[in-house]
């Protein structure tokens, strides 16, 4: 079976199904940046926000590029399963586009994106795709590259925004704009306080969805 068309397609299943989690869990872990004063930052035109001075401020601290690292628990429930599936791992970023997580329960899984190549390792396998072969992620990968440079206008393309509450305690919420996006992604919550990320959940159009608590190593 080594080579075939049909362990090829799910693998390759695997990957994009993967690479979709490891974005949403790599959009965590860059902004676990050390918080810095957000003096100067220019309120957004035309920001789909209840708190336009705020949004721009919160990207301003996004816009800054560091190492971090962090820990983090996700449950993921899918409608063929009675039980949610529960991860818990670390996640890393590296200037300028290298991320990491490394699932380490239930079973070993290191993801890595890294100058526009995927690679997954489970075991001694260790299978790599570029990400232009799942265009379907583009969207996710321009939003979170937008998100990394505190770009609005990259990220309005893809998402309307809403952010509610004070930089110590917000609430983004991102709505698909494209009807492809929108066919797999109902919407992203996202919480946290200032730079830091506290809980991501993910709503799919299927009804499956997820939810990450993470946390920052000191």
């Amino acid at each position: 079976m080594r080579g075939s068309p049909g362990s090829s397609a799910r693998i390759r299943r695997r990957c994009g199904h993967s690479a979709a989690l490891l974005l949403l869990c790599l959009l965590a872990a860059t902004s676990l940046v050390h918080p810095c004063a957000a003096q100067g930052a220019q309120p957004p035109s035309q920001a789909a926000t209840d708190n336009a001075s705020e949004l721009g401020q919160l990207l301003q601290l996004f816009g800054q590029r560091s190492h971090a690292e962090a820990r983090f628990e996700q449950s993921q429930y899918l409608a063929a399963l009675t039980r949610p599936l529960q991860s818990t791992g670390t996640l890393a970023y590296r200037a300028p586009d290298h991320l990491e997580q490394h699932i380490q329960t239930p079973r070993s899984q290191l993801l890595v994106l890294d100058h526009g190549v995927l690679s997954m390792q489970l075991g001694r396998h260790r299978h790599s795709v570029p990400l232009a072969d799942y265009p379907q992620l583009a969207p996710l990968l321009e939003s979170l590259r937008a998100l990394l440079a505190g770009d609005l206008d990259g990220l309005q393309q893809h998402f309307e925004l809403r952010l509610q509450g004070p930089l110590t305690q917000w609430q983004l919420r991102l709505t698909p704009r494209s009807a492809d996006l929108s066919s797999q992604l109902r919407e992203m919550l996202i919480r946290g306080d200032h730079a830091q990320i506290r809980e991501v959940q993910i709503q799919q159009r299927n009804g499956d969805h997820s939810i990450m608590h993470i946390e920052p190593t000191p």
